[in-house]
C-alpha cells in the first residue's frame, strides 16, 4: 500500500480508491474530537503542489477552536430551521424546534470525517469539507466547507459540491459565503 506524508498530520495510506489517502484519527480542536482526514481526488504525480497547499489549509483549520465554531452556529441553525420548514412536522424533531441559543445546534451535529480536495474549476483552491451526520437531515447529512481551511464558505447537505456557485452553476461573486472570502 502506497503512502504520502503530510508535514502536519503525518503519513496517509492509500484508501479504497487510487486517489484517496487516509490519515489515522487526528485531534480536531474545532470539534474537540479525533477524526480521520482524507485527501480525495489527489494523484501525487499530477498535482505536485497539493500536499503543500493541503498542509497550509490543515494548519489553518487546526488553529480554529470551538469559539470559531460558535461563530457559525447561526448559519448551521438556519440550515436546520430551513430544512424543518420544508418538511412535515415530526414530533421527533421537537428538540430542534426548541433550540433557544443557536450554539445548542452542535448538540445535534456529529462530525464523521474530514475531506481535503482541490476545487477543479475557477479558483482551483484547496477546500476542507467536514462531513457530518445531523439530527434534522438523516439522509443527506450536513457538510461544512472551509476554503484554505480558514473560513466557512458553504453549509449544506452533502451533495458533492464544494461551493454554492458550483452546485447551482452561478458566479463565485453570487455565492454569498464564498464571495466574502
Amino acid at each position: 500500500m502506497e503512502k504520502i506524508t503530510s508535514k502536519i498530520i503525518g503519513d496517509l495510506a492509500q484508501d479504497s480508491f487510487d486517489d484517496w489517502w487516509k490519515s489515522k484519527p487526528v485531534f480536531i480542536p474545532y470539534f474537540n474530537k479525533n477524526l480521520e482526514i482524507i485527501f480525495i481526488d489527489f494523484a501525487p504525480n499530477e498535482d505536485v503542489n497539493f500536499i503543500e497547499e493541503a498542509d497550509v489549509a490543515l494548519s489553518n483549520f487546526l488553529n480554529l477552536s470551538e469559539n470559531n465554531r460558535n461563530e457559525i452556529s447561526v448559519l448551521v441553525h438556519k440550515n436546520c430551521t430551513d430544512f424543518l420548514d420544508m418538511v412535515e412536522y415530526d414530533e421527533f424533531d421537537e428538540p430542534l424546534h426548541q433550540i433557544k441559543d443557536s450554539n445548542e445546534i452542535w448538540n445535534f451535529v456529529q462530525p464523521k470525517q474530514i475531506y481535503i480536495s482541490r476545487r477543479h474549476r475557477r479558483d482551483k483552491d484547496v477546500y476542507i469539507q467536514v462531513s457530518c451526520s445531523c439530527d434534522w437531515e438523516q439522509e443527506h447529512g450536513l457538510q461544512l466547507i472551509f476554503r484554505q481551511g480558514k473560513k466557512i464558505t458553504r453549509i449544506s447537505d452533502e451533495d458533492g459540491h464544494l461551493t454554492e456557485a458550483d452546485a447551482y452553476d452561478k458566479l463565485d461573486s453570487e455565492d454569498e459565503l464564498l464571495s466574502k472570502f
